[in-house]
């Protein structure tokens, strides 16, 4: 494994996801603070995940063909882009023209976030040899970067709410984009421009003609992204401010520390899974879990249970059981391809990643302003447990389900 990139690639992945999460606390906050309904506070997101989807289409495929470090700078210097657009905001605009003008800054940020997310997870892949013998290695680096990214992107929701009260909108985006400028030169100068490139160009075809168990780990990983935005973008942060009058600083709080402690489960996952490599078994049976789970608060709260605890206490668990969840799918999109298609494979696997998260952005407002937050997580059981009838399509066994489907190629004298 070569130890230098892996360092460089993670550290880039880390610069980026401080600034992306104190960016979606930044934007739910200030704007909230000026008095935007549920469904305007979720439209702020709605292309930020929208042109997440086109992004890991293309990005996968335009990463197999002019590497991965070209796209990964991509994204880092797309995101100060982002940050400055928003750093300029008139707040002499109309409601609408600001709508507009944030919706498109976020946009651009939905596409760095997924070209850089595309690039380091793939990175992963090329890094370390392949192989029967690193398979369980393969499952606990990439637990170890999706877990600290996630951890450092509590931080980073703890840190946007900080900065907006030091500092104020506009000098935290510009803070943000210098610390940024710094990581894009360091990846810039350390990146061999080879990294990731396709032996044999990919052509359009190959954008969607995968494999059945990358088009099966997609569909569960739309549910199961989509399950947690339900709640997780709009539902929780404004019932904690509106009814339970939590202040800005004591919600950006209680995201940061959640998604620092889902980091912090997902880097344990193959402690926790005893070392071994999951087959999809052990995928749907934590979907099904995770339904179960997110189903228990809005009953408890139906039975005249206190807010607070039943909410804080019932969202550690599923943010527990949602990480084992998400480390699972990680390892698995890896494992079920090989090092020369996977920008395209992750790429395709993290559209249906943004897709879920889109539609479960535009429910999270939708769902609140209609039912409040119980019915918001009434939408969170039932689409974890679609996630969970999906993936009991994947494969049970931990064979690679490449290899497999080149042996029966192989046996059929390479018929289609």
């Amino acid at each position: 494994m070569n130890l230098r990139n892996y360092i460089v690639v993670t550290a880039a992945y880390w610069g980026f996801t401080l600034t992306d999460g104190a960016l979606r606390m930044l934007v739910l906050l200030h704007f909230a603070q000026q008095g935007y309904s549920a469904v305007r506070l979720a439209m702020l997101f709605l292309f930020y995940e929208f042109f997440g989807i086109v992004t890991n289409l293309f990005g996968g495929w335009l990463a197999s063909r002019v590497g991965l470090r070209v796209t990964l700078l991509a994204g880092l210097g797309l995101q100060m882009v982002a940050l400055g657009m928003l750093a300029v905001l008139n707040p002499s605009w109309t409601a609408g023209l600001a709508l507009g003008y944030v919706m498109a800054a976020q946009a651009l940020s939905g596409i760095a976030k997924d070209l850089t997310k595309m690039s380091s997870k793939s990175a992963i892949k090329v890094l370390i040899p392949d192989g029967e013998a690193a398979r369980g290695t393969l499952f606990r680096w990439v637990a170890i970067l999706t877990g600290s990214k996630n951890a450092l992107k509590g931080v980073g929701f703890f840190l946007g709410g900080i900065l907006l009260s030091l500092v104020g909108f506009s000098g935290a985006l510009w803070m943000m984009a210098a610390g940024l400028a710094v990581t894009l030169a360091g990846a810039w100068t350390v990146l061999p421009a080879a990294m990731g490139k396709a032996k044999q160009k990919a052509g359009w075809r190959e954008l969607f003609a995968k494999s059945r168990p990358v088009n099966v780990l997609s569909a569960a990983r739309f549910f199961l992204f989509g399950a947690r935005d339900i709640w997780f973008v709009v539902g929780v942060p404004v019932f904690l401010s509106a009814s339970l009058g939590w202040s800005g600083s004591q919600v950006g709080a209680f995201m940061a520390i959640w998604v620092i402690g889902y980091g912090v489960v997902q880097s344990l996952a193959p402690a926790v899974l005893r070392g071994r490599a999951p087959a999809g078994g052990v995928a749907a049976g934590l979907a099904f879990m995770l339904a179960a789970v997110a189903a228990c608060i809005p009953f408890l709260l139906g039975a005249g249970v206190a807010a607070g605890p039943v909410i804080v206490g019932g969202l550690a668990v599923f943010g527990a059981v949602f990480a084992l969840n998400s480390a699972v799918h990680s390892y698995l999109i890896l494992d079920y391809t090989d090092g020369d298609k996977v920008a395209l494979n992750v790429g395709f696997y993290y559209m249906a990643n943004a897709g879920g998260r889109l539609v479960g952005c535009l429910l999270s407002g939708v769902l609140f302003q209609l039912g409040g937050l119980a019915l918001c997580l009434w939408g969170t059981s039932i689409f974890a447990l679609a996630a969970g009838v999906i993936a009991l399509g994947l494969p049970r066994t931990a064979e690679h389900p490449d290899k497999l489907a080149a042996s029966a190629v192989s046996a059929d004298g390479g018929g289609e």
